[in-house]
């Protein structure tokens, strides 16, 4: 009975579509057609055994599980049992939320963006999808990121985003490569290359410097200059030769702010956005002279600095800042080659990322070894391009976080698109984070417990091999590109420059250090130079004796000024005054009858002054008296005796000791007139 539901069973499979009992028209050519499928059993049922009939049942049943005959109809025979896990629907996973943290994020533009994929903002405590900061990323916080987790910095991208570090790698490759990298000014980083800078502006006198700090940004701290003499040698500051013939755009200089998307290292993948800004100076260009060289409206075309300018156009065709397709637009019109000229900027730009690409790959295969379902990087740079008057791009700097206020129209839509593209381009889905979590936990668990100990040995199952993450992620980045480009890869054009020594790097860095460090103890060693210098001419110039003359003037001078206060303080009468006078003056006698101060002193005697005695360390000896000091000492002494009595202080001691009865004898004898003064002050006025 088996065999023969079995035998109907399959008549009734091998039925055709237009065959079937619904849809037959006669009945001559159903009873031909279930003649030959008899046959056809019976041959089946003879020469196979019944595995093979269990196999065609289950290659049947999966036919119509998976609908490759849809016109198949059901029979009155028996059917086959359908094991109930088929049955079963399969339920749809729910796609999980992706999470950004923005705690280091000033930019709206990009919370809005964001919002607008369904990303949900979160703080760093939690397990964050993307992490989108303003700051260049940290080592430490670099370890710390799981294998879902991504960040819009490379470590090591300030290698070509500080302006000192991007003059050393430009320079060591154009020692290595000189027809490659010409494509910016000569470039010296001070005070390491300060002899060699000033050298050259001595000889080419007619150029003009550009002079910048090492990290700043926003034209902050940026001038001009015909001369390296007013600049300190220690002073850390980037050199450039000016450019002194720019492309203009009606009379105005201008620069390009073009947007660049670094989506891995390793690959090294570069897109570049068609879209992006032209910012113009608001003063109309001339050459550089002693008159000009301070209006940063006329040489610098920085935003933050010419949106002060008075003469700063809002117009988006014809203002201050526009666009690049407009900026196309007017140089086709001029009937520039645009293929040609952008030709040559894709390579400005990937020539500059192949110059920090070795320490790209380094730190993020230092920092991230673990990532193997995305890349953990991507970053958008600012790249600056300034045309010559020849239409040649050079590159002025990078900007590892260039700006996203969008505080006009202009800048909405330049910036808005860019990030809509840039997260599209990504694939924010492409990672599920409870998979990877899953993961982690069973690799944490087989590793304490060691149950994966003889793994390598398990018989394991034959499967087609699936795609790597990295070639899902390429190839959605090819069918999503948007408003980018891809300047690299693109064939083997810059495969040369990949073959860079492996010493250069470090050898230029080192040798850079070594400048640095020599130029600081040429320093060190000019300051100590001068102030050993200030200190032989102060010993050269000794302070003289003074003579009587002069010791008169001055203690004539002292008196004055003290008898003035003392008058002010006190009530005086001429009587007092004639007293204190004589006192001083017998003070005066005793002090240059026993100071030598007073006695002349020869000039032979001044001009052969003995030097200074050496001073014995670590002895019971005593010192050298030293002439000099020795009167200067008692100098110093007379005078302190000499305002102590002007200022009446003895008179008050003499007073108070009195009332308190502590004088001795030979003080009242000594002091007596103070006291005969004060009771000739305290006593009436006669009219």
């Amino acid at each position: 009975m088996e065999l023969k539901s079995h035998e109907n069973f399959l008549y009734d499979e091998d039925l055709p579509s237009h065959q079937s009992p619904k849809y037959s028209h006669s009945v001559s050519t159903n009873q031909r057609s279930l003649g030959k499928k008899k046959q056809l059993g019976e041959q089946l049922l003879n020469d196979e055994a019944a595995e093979n009939i269990a196999s065609l049942m289950l290659l049947n049943y999966d036919s119509k599980l998976y609908d490759e005959d849809d016109t198949s109809q059901p029979t009155s025979c028996t059917a086959p049992i359908i094991p109930i896990e088929a049955l079963r629907k399969k339920k749809k996973r729910k796609r999980s939320q992706i999470s950004i943290c923005l705690t280091n994020c000033r930019y709206e533009s990009i919370r809005k963006v964001a919002s607008a994929f369904g990303m949900r903002e979160v703080s760093e405590e939690e397990a964050w999808n993307f992490y989108w900061t303003d700051m260049s990323v940290s080592v430490e916080r670099a370890k710390e990121m799981k294998r879902f987790q991504r960040i819009n910095h490379f470590p090591g991208m300030l290698e070509i985003c500080r302006k000192d570090l991007l003059a050393r790698n430009l320079n060591r490759m154009q020692k290595i490569y000189p027809k490659e990298y010409n494509f910016f000014p000569k470039t010296w980083c001070l005070p390491a290359d300060f002899g060699e800078a000033f050298n050259y502006s001595k000889a080419r006198k007619n150029k003009t410097f550009i002079i910048k700090p090492e990290c700043g940004s926003q034209g902050r701290g940026i001038y001009l200059t015909k001369s390296l003499k007013d600049i300190k040698p220690t002073d850390k500051l980037i050199c450039q030769v000016y450019l002194s013939k720019p492309y203009l755009v009606d009379g105005y200089k201008f620069d390009i702010r073009v947007y660049t998307l670094i989506t891995s290292c390793d690959p090294l993948r570069i897109f570049v956005y068609n879209e992006g800004l032209v910012r113009f100076a608001t003063s109309r260009y001339a050459d550089p002279n002693i008159n000009n060289t301070t209006n940063v409206f006329m040489h610098l075309t920085n935003y933050a600095l010419n949106k002060h300018s008075r003469t700063y156009v809002y117009d988006s065709e014809a203002g201050s800042k526009r666009k690049i397709s407009t900026l196309n637009k007017l140089l086709l019109s001029q009937g520039v080659d645009l293929d040609r000229l952008w030709h040559s900027i894709d390579q400005v730009i990937v020539k500059t990322i192949i110059s920090a690409w070795p320490i790209l790959k380094h730190s993020y295969h230092a920092c991230f070894p673990s990532h193997d379902m995305v890349h953990a990087c991507f970053e958008i740079l600012g790249f600056d391009i300034l045309l010559d008057h020849k239409l040649h791009p050079y590159i002025l700097e990078v900007n590892h976080s260039p700006s996203f206020h969008t505080d006009t129209q202009l800048d909405r839509e330049v910036k808005e698109g860019l990030l809509t593209d840039t997260f599209t381009m990504l694939n924010i889905w492409q990672c599920d984070k409870k998979r990877v979590l899953e993961e982690d936990r069973k690799r944490i668990r087989d590793r304490l417990l060691q149950t994966n100990k003889f793994a390598e040995y398990a018989p394991s199952e034959e499967k087609e091999p699936e795609k790597s993450p990295w070639q899902t992620q390429i190839q959605w980045e090819e069918t999503h590109l948007g408003n980018y480009r891809r300047v690299y890869p693109v064939g083997e054009q810059y495969a040369s420059l990949f073959q860079q020594p492996s010493g250069s790097l470090y050898t230029g860095t080192a040798s850079s250090r070594a400048r640095g460090d020599c130029t600081r103890l040429q320093r060190e060693e000019f300051q100590a130079l001068q102030q050993t210098k200030a200190k032989a001419e102060a010993l050269k110039k000794p302070s003289l004796p003074k003579t009587k003359e002069g010791d008169k003037k001055e203690k004539d001078g002292e008196e004055a000024t003290l008898t003035t206060a003392s008058v002010a303080s006190e009530k005086t009468r001429p009587r007092v005054r004639e007293t204190k006078r004589k006192e001083k003056d017998e003070k005066n006698k005793l002090s240059t009858k026993s100071s030598p101060v007073t006695q002349p002193v020869p000039q032979t005697e001044i001009k052969e002054e003995p030097s200074k005695p050496p001073y014995v360390h670590c002895s019971y000896e005593p010192d050298p008296i030293v002439e000099k000091e020795e009167r200067e000492r008692v100098n110093l002494l007379a005078q302190r005796d000499f305002l102590i009595r002007s200022y009446g202080m003895l008179e008050q001691i003499y007073l108070v000791m009195k009332k308190m009865g502590t004088l001795r004898p030979e003080d009242e004898r000594k002091y007596g007139v103070y006291g005969r003064l004060s009771i000739a002050s305290n006593s009436p006025k006669k009219v």
